[in-house]
């Protein structure tokens, strides 16, 4: 099943309806993508020209923002590549409204804006390439033909959106990681961290941002 967000907010922070789940930590989203996801995969230190992330769960582009900044702060020359599966797609005014409670990625929010208006979903800036493939990862992941170099596993809570976390889409992850690739999420459930193992992952659990106090980092083939 597919189709658009159904969302209600809470203050600035977009809650899902259909999986009764907040887009962001309500503490800090912006803190939260940077702890678990960018230092999760080690970065910005792992970017070079060509690095691609890919993503399970778009919601509010949050994690794109803060990446692409993180990207431009580095200072790495040539281009990021950004592939993420999204089977909700919020729509565009709603994204914006969420990206706007951060204004440390103001500027990067506003280059994307138009993008979002004009429902890309795939599109080029000098330094990016981005792709969103809309539907069920679990059907639209074994045909992708791309490897990332991390992966950013960021559904809904595992305990309301268990499809995006079951042992063949992990598998499936596992399929599209480059050698010596890296996947952090936020869950540190032990049927996920089992799920990665078997798909040839080393994982570790270590601490989580916020009230959450254990979070999963993952790399392919060794610790």
């Amino acid at each position: 099943m597919t189709g658009q967000a159904d969302l209600e907010w809470r203050e600035s922070v977009p809650v899902s309806t259909r999986f009764d789940d907040p887009y962001y930590s309500l503490e800090n989203g912006l803190a939260e993508t940077r702890h678990v996801f960018l230092a999760g995969n080690d970065l910005p230190a792992r970017f070079v020209d060509g690095f691609h992330v890919a993503e399970l769960g778009f919601g509010t582009g949050l994690n794109l923002l803060a990446t692409v900044q993180a990207w431009r702060e580095a200072g790495v020359p040539g281009t990021l590549r950004y592939t993420s599966f999204e089977a909700f797609p919020m729509a565009a005014e709603d994204m914006i409204r969420a990206q706007a409670a951060f204004p440390e990625v103001a500027g990067i929010a506003g280059d994307l804006a138009e993008q979002w208006r004009r429902g890309a979903r795939v599109f080029d800036l000098p330094d990016l390439r981005f792709e969103m493939i809309e539907g069920d990862a679990r059907e639209a992941l074994p045909s992708w033909q791309g490897r990332a170099d991390a992966w950013f596993l960021d559904g809904f809570s595992p305990a309301k959106n268990p499809e995006l976390w079951e042992e063949g889409l992990m598998a499936e992850v596992g399929a599209h990681t480059a050698p010596d690739g890296t996947a952090a999420t936020y869950t540190a459930a032990g049927f996920v961290r089992r799920g990665l193992e078997a798909a040839g992952f080393t994982v570790a659990r270590v601490p989580g941002y916020g009230r959450k106090r254990h979070m999963t980092q993952a790399r392919m083939g060794g610790a």
